[in-house]
């Protein structure tokens, strides 16, 4: 598992365009046949990107983790972005069509991912944070989700913000999943930007073009700064980092949240004149 660690603001402002991808920005997660994890040092979020072909693929790092088993003191979310997918869960099985969320708490002592077809292999996106206590194991599809109805056509922002986990769909500790789909002609995110100090955040972009890019904001609001994303990539979010994106055509993302505070709309707006 890589290990990214923590950065100051105050040293961010430094960085150049590869200190910054270097810091934040998760590439390659996704690979036949495996399951890669990047361990962040923000709120103690794993993120991970799991393609099973032959074999199941199972979450395990005693070695970084320091416990028997993966989530001897952790809980998960579970996003499928490919073909189906079959998640076993202590013998629980668990089937993962596109969207499909599932929900795996504190205290599971086995699990695995498989392709339902290795044809059309699964891509399963996982992030994983400390949990304190143990809440069931749940699956829940896109249209079973919580949707929020964002933005206007006229300010290319129009979108819907699916909540998945979260305390109104799949309960969890501190963990939060949902996923953001825009209607075409909308491509900016989260604009006005804003924070939540109290918690961080990470993005996957997905169902993009091989030619299609995301610019990612970051940064103090009066220190900001961009990450170019491509397809499949994961951006990493501070808590004292804005988070806004606009891409050059249509995208979707999966927005994940562990830190101090479990409400969704627990946020500090920042005024449009305080952006630099």
């Amino acid at each position: 598992m890589e290990i990214r660690y923590a950065v100051s603001p105050t040293d961010v402002k430094k960085y150049d365009t590869q200190q910054l991808r270097d810091a934040f920005l998760v590439q390659n997660l996704f690979q036949e046949g495996k399951l890669t994890m990047v361990y962040s040092h923000y709120d103690r979020m794993i993120v991970g990107g799991a393609v099973p072909i032959d074999e199941p693929l199972i979450p395990d790092d005693k070695e970084t983790l320091k416990t028997d088993y993966f989530f001897e003191r952790r809980e998960a979310g579970f996003i499928n972005i490919g073909g189906p997918a079959i998640i076993t869960a202590d013998g629980n099985k668990y089937e993962l069509n596109k969207l499909d969320a599932l929900y795996v708490g504190k205290g599971t002592k086995e699990l695995k991912i498989e392709s339902a077809d290795k044809s059309n292999p699964a891509r399963v996106y996982m992030c994983s944070a400390p949990a304190h206590a143990v809440i069931e194991t749940r699956k829940l599809s896109l249209d079973g989700a919580t949707p929020r109805h964002m933005g206007s056509a006229e300010t290319c922002n129009k979108r819907t913000i699916y909540q998945i986990i979260h305390e109104g769909g799949l309960p969890s500790c501190q963990l939060m999943m949902g996923v953001t789909i825009f209607e075409p002609g909308s491509v900016w995110n989260t604009m006005p930007a804003h924070l939540h100090d109290r918690r961080m955040e990470a993005y996957l972009y997905f169902d993009m073009d091989e030619q299609a890019r995301v610019f990612h904001f970051m940064g103090e609001p009066n220190e900001t700064r961009h990450i170019v994303v491509k397809n499949e990539e994961v951006v990493l979010s501070p808590s004292w980092s804005i988070h806004s994106g606009a891409g050059t055509s249509s995208y979707t993302f999966i927005w994940a949240m562990a830190g101090e505070n479990y409400t969704f709309t627990d946020q500090d707006p920042v005024k449009m004149e305080d952006l630099r």
